[in-house]
């Protein structure tokens, strides 16, 4: 049995950030990971296209900026490196392959137990710690309802966690269901690659864009892509209270190059897609149909979306 002040489930960005900002308080912890690497969803769960949805300076972990040279919007690659940077400059060390089976807390000693699985040993290891942080992550299992008929489809079926790009669908009819970040994206990718991509939306969307004037348009709010960040931020969250709340999501297409922008408040969520994907839409590359469209491949893209896994 391992005592120490702080166990923290899971070394995805929050659990290491919280790791970081112990380090600085000068108080042990320790991180149980139940995979082999640290941000595993990052590394092993994600599309190669994907990058940043924010600009840097919102993502950046604790005392730790990006590097400068960095794009505004940090791809993949880069972005695992900065983790990586960021878990030696803290010296943080996951406790690796160590899969939380019971956590709870005892009120006679005042502390939590954990129990995990050791997935290399097999072996169940104990763990003690007056505090514990559950850093597991929202986006950490794939969700993926029951959708009648979907046993009998013949084709591909694969969950957005699965894909990685369109190489292996040129000139295939795919059909991606859901319109968030991660759908558009690899609607968009798909197309890229010479695939016949077609995607499922929910619910009706306002959408416009004028590259002339270089304007967004979202649910009828009309912001110049050269607003200052806290000033657009404030008129597109202003935009999402006109919604009802519900589950649906507010769809933004940008007619800026670099403008990937994912803001969420109170529970609603403001999604948007670079040039692009609204290019992409406008040339017919990538369809947009009510549920009868019908493809070779079945891509289930309507998880929380990757926009910030953590």
């Amino acid at each position: 049995m391992l005592e120490t002040p702080v166990i923290i489930v899971g070394a995805g960005t929050l659990g290491i950030a919280t790791a970081a900002c112990l380090t600085k308080k000068s108080v042990p912890y320790l991180i149980l990971e139940r995979d082999d690497c640290f941000a595993s969803l990052w590394q092993k769960r994600t599309y190669d296209r994907i990058h940043l949805h924010l600009r840097k300076q919102f993502c950046e972990l604790p005392y730790f900026p990006f590097p400068d040279p960095y794009p505004h919007y940090v791809p993949k690659k880069q972005f695992i490196e900065y983790l990586q940077n960021y878990l030696n400059h803290f010296n943080i060390n996951p406790l690796y392959d160590r899969a939380v089976e019971l956590a709870e807390y005892d009120d006679g000693s005042e502390k939590w137990r954990v129990s995990a699985k050791n997935n290399r040993s097999g072996e169940v290891e104990e763990y003690v710690g007056r505090l514990l942080v559950v850093a597991s992550g929202e986006t950490a299992e794939p969700h993926v309802p029951e959708i009648e008929g979907l046993g009998s489809f013949e084709g591909e079926v694969l969950h957005s966690t699965g894909y990685k790009n369109g190489k292996e669908f040129k000139d295939e009819h795919v059909l991606v269901v859901g319109s968030g970040n991660s759908g558009m994206e690899i609607a968009l990718d798909l197309a890229n690659f010479g695939a016949k991509p077609s995607i499922i939306v929910r619910s009706p969307h306002v959408s416009e864009v004028n590259s002339e004037e270089n304007l967004v348009q979202v649910e009828g709010v009309v912001v110049p892509t050269n607003t200052a960040v806290e000033s657009g931020d404030a008129m597109i969250m202003e935009a999402g209270e006109l919604k009802e709340a519900g589950g649906n999501q507010l769809q933004m297409v940008t007619s800026g190059s670099n403008s990937k922008d994912s803001m969420r408040s109170g529970g609603k969520v403001t999604t948007e897609n670079d040039q692009g994907v609204a290019l992409s839409l406008l040339l017919g590359w990538v369809l947009v149909g009510p549920v009868s469209v019908l493809g070779w491949c079945f891509l289930l893209a309507f998880s929380p979306g990757l926009a910030n896994p953590s």
